[in-house]
């Protein structure tokens, strides 16, 4: 019999990722038939609204600690968990190596989306040594050589357009747009094509690739909202804001140079330096994307719908 997931269970849920995933999630129709998620005290105490919205939405909390593994198992035995959805941020990435472990041994869980929204960490010879992949590719080295009884899914989206085009404070010269100032910084001349995928977007994809086990099982799913220059984006933003944007150029070789000077001086912006880095060197560009695989191909959103919605902060 054909698996289809019902039960889901959420690592990470309320974080800047986590929480376009829940929402999208618990809009999902027809309905999943219970949608759980894991939380610390600490954000049951401090994001009371967010949550008193997704419980009238249908949303159950069970409370602990992610890194005690007796908190983890109980939750996965209560819960009945046959997916889980793990969307931990980039600090807790390892973390996973031992919420996968639980999950393969629980003997309820089937399905596991370990947190790799965002850049390919396997895209090219490159990527091995790439620093901000390190632990992503430890916890794929952990499901290669560990993991018995689950199916892996890995949602690959590239850089979030939401994030990708706002400036970087101490590091205005990686890229990036100001609104206020009508002004933009441009990788080299421009013309570099990047796949993009909104936030929104991410969790509409999740939930396609939910829809669609039998070409998910196994697979690190690459979806884009739209594949555009940042030539294309600075003609959008000014078509929609009506005014013409100051633009300053910075070449690869350059932005190299500061990702590494950054790097040396331990900067927390050297990851995104690194970042843009790959996304400007073709980092997120494939022969054929998996939209269609997973019938996303006709949710993705446009690049004037994402440009309007940073225009009006984050809202549609």
């Amino acid at each position: 019999m054909a698996f289809t997931p019902s039960r889901l269970l959420i690592f990470g849920g309320t974080g800047n990722i986590g929480q376009y995933i829940t929402k999208a999630i618990l809009r999902a129709k027809p309905a999943f038939e219970s949608v759980t998620l894991f939380t610390s005290q600490k954000t049951v105490d401090t994001k009371v609204d967010l949550l008193k919205g997704w419980k009238a939405a249908g949303l159950q909390v069970t409370v602990g600690d992610v890194g005690n593994p007796k908190d983890v198992a109980e939750a996965f035995r209560a819960t009945k968990a046959d997916t889980v959805v793990s969307a931990v941020g980039r600090g807790a990435i390892d973390v996973q190596v031992d919420l996968i472990t639980l999950a393969d041994q629980s003997g309820t869980v089937k399905w596991f989306f370990p947190s790799e929204y965002g850049t390919d960490i396997e895209h090219n010879a490159k990527s091995p040594n790439e620093k901000p992949h390190q632990k992503k590719l430890a916890v794929r080295k952990h499901i290669r050589d560990n993991i018995k009884n689950l199916k892996i899914t890995y949602l690959v989206t590239g850089p979030y357009f939401d994030m990708w085009v706002n400036q970087l404070g101490e590091a205005e010269e990686i890229g990036g747009f100001n609104v206020d100032k009508k002004e933009a910084v441009l990788i080299e001349d421009g013309e570099g094509k990047i796949g993009f995928c909104t936030m929104k977007d991410v969790g509409t994809s999740l939930v396609a690739a939910l829809r669609h086990p039998e070409v998910s099982f196994g697979k690190a799913l690459k979806v884009q909202s739209f594949i555009v220059t940042p030539n294309q984006i600075l003609a959008e933003y000014e078509k929609q804001t009506g005014s013409k944007f100051q633009v300053k150029y910075t070449p690869l070789d350059k932005l190299r140079m500061y990702e590494t000077e950054l790097w040396d001086k331990g900067a927390p912006a050297a990851t995104a330096a690194t970042l843009r880095r790959i996304w400007a060197e073709g980092g997120t560009l494939y022969e054929k994307n998996d939209n269609e695989l997973i019938g996303f191909d006709k949710e993705a959103e446009s690049l004037e719908t994402a440009v309007r919605r940073a225009l009006h902060g984050g809202k549609d």
